[in-house]
């Protein structure tokens, strides 16, 4: 009937001419029959108040099978006129003819069989392959344009009972049956070719999709390997020029930095020297005059006020400094290019270059000084003949010592500004070096991050070193496997070929045996290394009894044979009973 039902709605739809509606009676019946085929074989699902039997639980599972059929299976649940399992299973397979795949929906549970068991008995006709005739039936349902109108109906209280006199036909239809044969086969070819057609598009158009996604990555692959060898070809360059660069650098720094050591020891010996004279003759002074007192505790307090001045000076020095470190690390941030280092190693050359000159002109500023500290002993030396002169006449001295005052005050003054210049100096000197320290150790933080690089890169070298050593010692375990395996394969010769021979030596064992019952013989098992050689057995050195003594022998050992009193036959015998027996038999001659 299914057969029946099916080539009968196609010629009816194809001398129709149209897009069938829910009216059309032979696709109503078409309906029917799909739902008596669909519940054929059952299983009774039992309930509380009744017994079960619905088509909608197998339906269900399209949708796990087959994702595209989620969308029905949703349209079907949200139908608000829709209340029992076979109303939703009704509009289900009407939408499916609408859209054309009916036919691979019902494929993919027929494949499951295991699934079907839960629902269907064993002789079910969806577990036959009847069912598979019919769903390959289905497919030239493809060929019909339906317009189905599913919320209107009322799909749950419809009676799905066949007309039979659809199907019965007359004579004259039994004559035309003959000449439409020709005509249905033909179009059941066409669109069997169709959907093959269809099925292998899609196969080429996804196979094509994959080959190109696995080219521009295979591309992308072999562009990023060459970027990423071009890089660490061009780190491990800039981090030898990087070196040459740091070692000079340090070096030179390490040269100017002993030069301003050196300086600055000398001028200070040269500062303390000097002080020690001014203070020898400031002692001098205050012994011949008592009156100056007064003037000191006025400078003393100049000196305090100097002093407090020193401090806050000192203070601003340390909030520049600390401006200075601010800087500094905007700097360190900044500072990403090797071109920006370059850059200011050439500005601490010449800030050292400028350091040079300052010390040249502070060198020549210590050699007026000295000029002027001659001068000043020279002055005190007239002075002391003016003090001896002055005891002859003091109204003469006292004046003298007025205007003397006066010129010592404005020279001491002078000295004492030329004092302060001085330690502003030693101040600009020290902070000078200060800076210079800091740039070198920011120099030196650079230098560890160039060698976490460089330990980083030869920690990856020594990963690959590592997989190389490791491909090596693959290649050698594989290497010693086909040699084993050839091996063994020449152990598997030397077999069939002793094995031919010992048929013919069965006897000989017999008969060496009957002369060994007394003899104690070693077990093969309990024996893994030859007696004499002491090498291991294996499968191409093999074991061999002594027919003498008894005991196991590699066959290099045991190659000799001669005739024992128990056996005339030569029997396979080890090289010291060999030898043993040769020795009797020569000492037993005449």
């Amino acid at each position: 009937m299914a057969k029946l039902s099916i080539k009968g709605l196609i010629e009816s739809a194809l001398s129709f001419g149209r897009t069938l509606d829910s009216d059309y009676p032979p696709l109503q019946q078409f309906f029917v029959v799909m739902e008596h085929c669909l519940k054929h074989g059952l299983k009774v699902r039992k309930s509380f108040l009744s017994y079960n039997k619905t088509i909608w639980g197998p339906l269900e599972l399209v949708e796990k099978l087959y994702p595209e059929a989620e969308e029905i299976g949703a349209s079907v649940r949200d139908l608000p006129g829709l209340k029992t399992p076979l109303g939703r299973a009704r509009a289900w397979l009407r939408l499916a003819l609408m859209q054309k795949k009916m036919a691979d929906y019902l494929r993919c549970l027929i494949i499951q069989r295991d699934l079907l068991s839960e629902f269907y008995e064993y002789h079910a006709l969806m577990m036959e392959e009847e069912g598979a005739v019919i769903v390959g039936l289905l497919v030239g349902l493809n060929v019909i344009d339906a317009n189905l109108c599913v919320k209107g109906e009322d799909l749950d209280s419809q009676v799905g009972v066949i007309d039979f006199s659809m199907y019965l036909k007359n004579e004259e239809d039994i004559g035309n049956k003959e000449r439409n044969v020709q005509i249905a086969a033909i179009l059941d070819q066409k669109n069997y070719v169709e959907e093959l057609n269809r099925q292998l598009n899609s196969t080429v158009s996804s196979l094509h999709s994959r080959v190109d996604s696995l080219e521009k990555s295979n591309t992308k692959l072999i562009e990023e390997l060459a970027i990423a060898k071009n890089n660490i070809i061009k780190l491990q360059e800039e981090n030898h020029q990087l070196r040459s660069e740091n070692k000079l650098i340090l070096m030179k720094t390490q040269q100017h930095l002993e030069v301003t050591k050196v300086d600055v020891e000398t001028e200070l010996q040269t500062y303390k020297h000097s002080r020690q004279g001014l203070d020898e003759m400031y002692n001098e002074a205050r012994r011949q005059l008592r009156d100056e007192s007064q003037l000191r505790q006025d400078v003393e307090n100049e000196l305090a006020v100097q002093v407090s001045m020193k401090h806050e000076i000192e203070l601003a020095m340390k909030l520049l400094e600390k401006d200075i470190h601010e800087k500094q690390d905007t700097l360190i941030g900044l500072r990403q290019q090797l071109e920006e280092v370059k850059a200011i190693n050439i500005e601490m050359y010449q800030k050292l270059q400028g350091s040079e000159d300052g010390l040249k002109e502070k060198n020549e500023i210590i050699a007026r000084l000295e000029e002027k500290t001659s001068k000043i002993t020279a002055a005190m030396r007239q002075l002391e003949q003016r003090l001896q002169q002055a005891e002859k006449a003091q109204m003469e001295i006292e004046d003298e010592d007025k205007k003397y005052l006066q010129e010592y005050q404005s020279k001491f003054d002078s000295l004492q500004k030329q004092i302060s210049q001085k330690e502003k100096q030693l101040v600009q000197l020290e902070t000078d070096l200060k800076i210079e320290k800091e740039w070198r150790q920011t120099l030196q933080e650079d230098l560890q991050k160039e060698k976490d690089t460089v330990s980083h890169l030869r920690n990856e070298t020594q990963q690959i070193i590592t997989l190389k050593k490791e491909f090596l010692n693959l290649q050698d375990e594989n290497q010693q496997l086909k040699k084993i395996y050839q091996e063994q394969e020449q152990a598997l010769q030397e077999l069939g070929n002793k094995l031919s021979e010992s048929k013919l030596k069965i006897e000989d064992i017999k008969e060496a045996n009957k002369a060994l019952q007394g003899l104690v013989w070693l077990k093969d098992k309990e024996a893994t290394h030859c007696k004499l050689c002491e090498k291991e057995f294996s499968l191409s050195k093999r074991k061999h009894h002594c027919r003498n003594c008894g005991e196991i022998f590699c066959n290099a050992c045991s190659d000799n044979e001669l005739p024992l009193p128990s056996s005339p036959k030569p029997v396979r015998v080890c090289d010291s009973c060999h030898a043993l027996l040769i020795q009797r038999c020569s000492s037993n001659l005449p």
